[in-house]
Formats: C-alpha cells, structure tokens, sequence
C-alpha cells in the first residue's frame, strides 16, 4: 500500500510497533491496519487543513466576520457529511463482506444501490441550501454582517452537496476491499485543489467568501469525475490498476440492498448528525460569550478536526478489517482486530495531541495574525482543553469501527446524543449563563469525547455486535477460528 516514503506512515507503524514490541497488539496486525489507514489519515490531514486554510484566507483577506459567517455556514454544510459519510458505512459494511466472501456481483449491486440512495437523500438539502441561505443562517446567529458572509457561503457550495455524498461512496468503495491508497489519492487532491481554487478565486479574482466556497464546489465536482473513471475502468492516472470494477449502467433499484444500506446507514447518519444539529445550538451558547470568543471557538475547532484525523484512518480501516473478518465468518480474529486498533488508535492521538499542545501559540498565530487580538489567548486555552478531550475519540471511534463493520450502529448513535445533548451542551449552556463561565466550555469539550468513548468501548466489550453482523452477511458460516 505504501507507494513511496510517508512520514505519516513512518511516525504511526513506529507507534504501533511499540505497541508491539511491549505485547499490547500483534505486530502483523500492526503493519495490515497501518498500511489501511495512514492514507486515510492523510486525506483526512488534507481536507481539515483545507478548512483551516480557508478559515485563515478569508480571515486575512476580510476580517472576523468573516471567519463568523464561515464557521455558521459550516455547521449546515455539515449535513452534507453527515448523510454521504452515514450512507457509505452502509457501503463500507456490504461491500466489506462481499469482498472478504468473494461475492462480486452483490458487492456491485451495493455500490449502485449506494449511489441512489445518497443522491436521494442530498439533494433536498441542496435545495434548501441554494434557495434559503440567509434564513437559514440567520436562525443561529443576529449579526448581520455575519449572515451576509455566511449566506454568500452556503449558498455557492450547496450545488456541491450531491457531488460531497457521493465522493463518501466512492472512497468506502475502495476501503471496504482494503485500498486506502485510491481514495487518498484522489480526496487528497481534491483538498490540495481546493486549497489552490480558494487562494486564486480570494485573492486572484477578489471574490472573498464567494471564492472559498467557489473552490469547494470546483474541487468536489473533480473528485467525483476521478471516482467514477476509477469505478468504471478500474484504474486512474498515479493509481494503476484498481482492485475492483464496477458496472453503472446495471440495475440502481434493488429493495433488499438499499434496506440494509439505510438500515445500517440511518444509525450512522444519526450519529454525524448528533454534532451537526448540536453545531447550532452549540455555536448560539458561544456567541453568547461575545465576538472574540465564538472567533476563538472556530479556531480552536479547525484545529480539533486536524488532531482528530487519526480517527478517519482508524476507524475506517476497523470498519473494513473487522468486516472482511466478519465476512469469512471469523469472529474471533475480527475481535482481536478491533481490540488492538483501539490501543493503537488511543496510542496516535496522544502522540498528535501532544505535537499540537507545545505550538499552540504560533498555530493560532496563523490564524488571528497578532498576539493582541482579543480571540487569540481565548482560542489558545481552547487548543489547550482540545488536545486533552480529543485523546478520548481515539477510544470513540476505533471502538465504533467493529459496530459499523457489524451493522450495529445504532448503539455508537445513542453514545454520540447522549453525550451531546444530554452533557456537552448543557455544560456549555451553563457557562454562558453562570459563574461556571469559560468552565463551561471546557467541560463541554470533555463531555463531548469522554461520554461516547465510555459507551462505544462498552458495546464492543460485550461482543453482541458479532451476533448482529450474522443478518447482514452474504452467507451464514461462522467460524471460531
């Protein structure tokens, strides 16, 4: 899988093989999880640092309302993630167990049944992105200037929703038969792209906000042109050759299919949208504090979304590990899979979040420009309480890898709600409104990660998620291994 020299790579086999080498995980499981998800965690890398990027670009090229009407307009474009990344862990799971069954012709049916489904289920909000942008915007925040940046936003990258959904699709496709390197390949550069059209639509044209998102909508339409060249003729420029074609002009609507994918992917799409629907509740508690705190808040959660891509590649690669396991009827080394990838998982972030811990100061630097901004102590004290709270999604996520790859995913969708609605956003709450102040939000980011890692780490520990994957398997062998 590693095609050429990857520091990535380098820095997360030596974690895992210290791991290893003190006999928590085995070393041949430490080098197949590497190999499937460092490319992940690159693109991951790609795109949070595209955000942050953008973030910095129209804060520099315009000021901080700015950087207020993007991060509002973020949390509706969100639900674009929310429904393509929930969809596709029903992607991820068929095609997973197919794959690890040998039963190609289903796993096309998936793939197509994948696609319907997702598409269905974006384009109402492209719609309500493209035709209600500033009611929508200004239902979380009253500053004028802010929803005029905001709508401008939303508006251009709603054409981009579709395109978003289906390039989650495509990247499961590819995970689920165990190639990372394809779909990093290819979102990668759909971020680096981004990052390219955003800079020469800001600065090179003067479009602003309407740039940004110009350069998202642009890079989202390449990625789905290179995914489906891939799917169609099983190879891409820089790629080679795939490891799976798929036929598109075969039939979309097969009923069985698009049940399990939205039986599965419901769940999951709940699960995204915990964070999404709490973004606006969450992002009116911080405006409460003042301007320059909800600045520092965005900040501070661009920087999060960096440290937590550790969790893409993770994840992912116990979705499709355990599900290939799951899928030859293994269940005790799908097991020992999921087990170790969350020792491992935990053992990254630490390291991640320490490397951001000692440069704070200058990362936030590069987004306020100057230590008398009046965000910029406040956002560095968020970075702070970040790389604390986010070591907890390392459990979280690696940990809900073996539900999604089961189908039991509903139990890592009540753990996300729970923890949101039921702790983070109170807490936050009272911090608006009492003494508990800026505690507040600090406890809310704890609440936010330590609740589902608890729950999620519970529901794997008990092992019913093996008994769950039995319904949704192409046959019903079952192996002790």
């Amino acid at each position: 899988m590693s095609r050429f020299p990857n520091p990535i790579r380098g820095v997360i086999l030596l974690i895992g093989l210290a791991l290893a080498r003190i006999g928590l995980v085995a070393p041949e499981r430490v080098r197949r999880t590497t190999d499937l998800s460092w490319p992940r965690i690159v693109t991951g890398v790609a795109r949070m640092s595209k955000n942050a990027v953008d973030v910095a670009m129209v804060g520099i090229a315009i000021g901080p309302a700015a950087i207020a009407g993007v991060g509002l307009a973020s949390a509706y474009w969100g639900i674009a993630f929310a429904l393509g990344g929930g969809f596709a862990a029903g992607t991820i799971a068929l095609v997973s167990q197919r794959y690890g069954a040998n039963a190609f012709d289903e796993l096309g049916q998936a793939v197509r049944s994948s696609l319907l489904v997702v598409v269905a289920a974006t384009i109402p909000v492209m719609l309500a992105f493209v035709f209600l942008p500033t009611e929508l915007v200004g239902l979380i925040n009253n500053e004028a200037e802010a929803i005029t940046f905001g709508a401008v936003y939303l508006q251009i990258v709603g054409f981009a929703v579709p395109f978003a959904g289906v390039n989650l699709i495509g990247s499961r496709i590819y995970i689920g038969v165990d190639d990372a390197w394809t779909p990093m390949l290819v979102r990668a550069g759909g971020a680096i792209s981004n990052i390219v059209f955003s800079a020469l639509f800001i600065f090179g044209f003067d479009l602003g906000v309407a740039g940004a998102a110009y350069g998202t909508l642009l890079a989202n339409v390449l990625v789905t042109v290179a995914f489906t060249v891939g799917v169609v003729t099983g190879r891409l420029p820089g790629a080679g050759e795939l490891p799976v074609t798929v036929d598109l002009t075969g039939s979309y609507v097969d009923w069985p299919t698009m049940r399990q994918i939205v039986e599965i992917g419901l769940p999951v799409v709940g699960r995204s949208m915990v964070w999404t629907v709490a973004n606006f509740p969450m992002l009116a508690i911080v405006g409460m504090f003042g301007a320059p705190v909800l600045a520092a808040y965005v900040i501070s959660r661009r920087i999060w979304g960096i440290m937590n891509t550790p969790g893409w590649g993770f994840g992912l690669a116990s979705s499709s590990l355990v599900g290939q396991e799951l899928g030859s009827g293994n269940e005790r080394t799908a097991e020992a899979y999921g087990r170790e990838i969350v020792l491992f998982s935990v053992a990254t972030y630490v390291v991640a979040a320490a490397v951001v811990a000692v440069f704070a100061e200058p990362i936030v630097l590069g987004f306020v420009g100057s230590r008398a901004d009046p965000s910029f102590s406040t956002a560095v004290t968020l970075v702070y309480v970040s790389c604390f709270a986010v070591i907890a999604q390392g459990v979280s996520g690696a940990s809900a890898g073996p539900l999604d790859a089961s189908g039991d995913t509903t139990w890592p969708f009540l753990s996300q709600a729970l923890g949101m609605f039921a702790f983070s956003i109170p807490v936050a709450y009272l911090g608006a409104t009492t003494e508990l102040a800026y505690w507040g939000l600090y406890l809310s980011f704890v609440a936010e990660t330590t609740v589902p890692a608890a729950l999620n780490y519970y529901r794997f520990s008990t092992g019913k998620w093996k008994l769950v994957s039995r319904k949704f398997r192409p046959g019903s062998a079952v192996a002790d291994d």
